[in-house]
């Protein structure tokens, strides 16, 4: 797989300055709580006062790679602490990462969380943990984490994906691959713009994977206004009931993707900023050590008011059950 580079963006050191007074400011209202309704409530607030500088650098994807990266947040690998062996034992372990990652997050849209993942946080912990290493999801490890946008199950999935690096000793990679880069000939995106199959629900979803509804055909390419976007998750894709041409263009996406992915290995305090109508990601797989110095990272979900890049049809899906909520309805 090419490592390639991702478009970087540099946060200046008043900004992070700013950032990170702005959350300290905010967690000492709320006894360190992160996760305080309280403090979730000022979120906008604080966000609507930063400078012009981190508004520039939150300014959306720009470029047909579809994802940047901000750098310039320092972290301290001591003062966060060990490596949380769970998400459900991290508490507030490096909450004032949780902060700075709402904060950037509420510039460029608005958070989302899931009433039955992770406890309805808006920002997860991403840790590899003991008896996951193989599943299709954050906690796993031992297996490449196939290529997907995220949660591409549900029709209130997030614009963006938000990925800060608190630690990464062992340079664990996250793939990425634009749909703006492949090449696919005029039949193979009629194919694959054809709602012929469901995607249903990870594993991550245990609830949705015994909704009773009938799981409703999404298409996997769809042309908007400012070229393809993609909705994609092989893993949970049901391929064998697709006619035979059907499959083949879904091979031709995947090898295309394949072609053009990139590894980006990020660094602790660097945030990697992903569209997720236009960029599957994945991670190569690892060695989870438990001893507190495995890779985490901290995950938030942010959708994006007056896009114009999904088929109005999502707007009839039944989501399988699953709600996200909004951090400022």
């Amino acid at each position: 797989m090419p490592t390639g580079t991702a478009p970087v963006r540099l946060l200046d050191p008043d900004s992070v300055a700013e950032l990170t007074a702005a959350a300290r400011t905010l967690l000492a209202r709320y006894d360190g709580l992160s996760a305080h309704p309280g403090l979730l409530a000022e979120v906008p607030a604080a966000a609507a006062s930063l400078s012009d500088a981190i508004r520039h650098a939150c300014r959306p994807v720009d470029t047909a790679d579809g994802l940047f990266v901000l750098r310039g947040m320092p972290v301290d690998d001591t003062e966060i602490g060990p490596t949380p062996s769970h998400w459900s034992t991290a508490g507030d372990a490096g909450a004032v990462y949780d902060v700075v990652l709402l904060l950037l997050s509420t510039v460029m849209g608005t958070p989302i969380a899931w009433e039955g993942q992770q406890e309805g946080r808006f920002v997860h912990n991403i840790v590899p943990s003991p008896g996951h290493e193989e599943e299709q999801t954050g906690a796993s490890s031992s297996v490449l984490l196939s290529p997907h946008t995220e949660d591409a199950f549900h029709p209130g999935r997030a614009h963006l994906l938000i990925l800060g690096c608190m630690r990464n000793h062992d340079s664990v990679a996250t793939t990425a691959a634009s749909i703006r880069q492949v090449e696919l000939d005029d039949h193979e995106v009629e194919l694959l713009s054809r709602a012929v199959l469901p995607i249903l629900p990870d594993d991550a979803y245990e609830e949705a994977q015994g909704y009773a509804g009938e799981p409703p055909a999404v298409p996997t390419l769809w042309a908007s206004e400012e070229g393809l976007t993609l909705r994609f998750d092989p893993a949970y894709t049901p391929l064998d009931q697709a006619p035979e041409d059907h499959r083949a263009a879904y091979a031709r996406l995947e090898d295309e993707l394949a072609r053009v992915s990139v590894a980006v290995s990020l660094n602790p305090g660097e945030v990697l900023v992903v569209d997720n109508d236009l960029v599957v990601h994945g991670r190569v797989p690892f060695r989870a050590r438990y001893d507190g110095t495995d890779r985490w990272l901290k995950r938030s979900s942010v959708r994006v008011g007056g896009r114009g890049t999904r088929p109005p049809a999502e707007e009839s899906e039944h989501g399988y059950g699953q709600a996200a909520v909004e951090a400022y309805a």
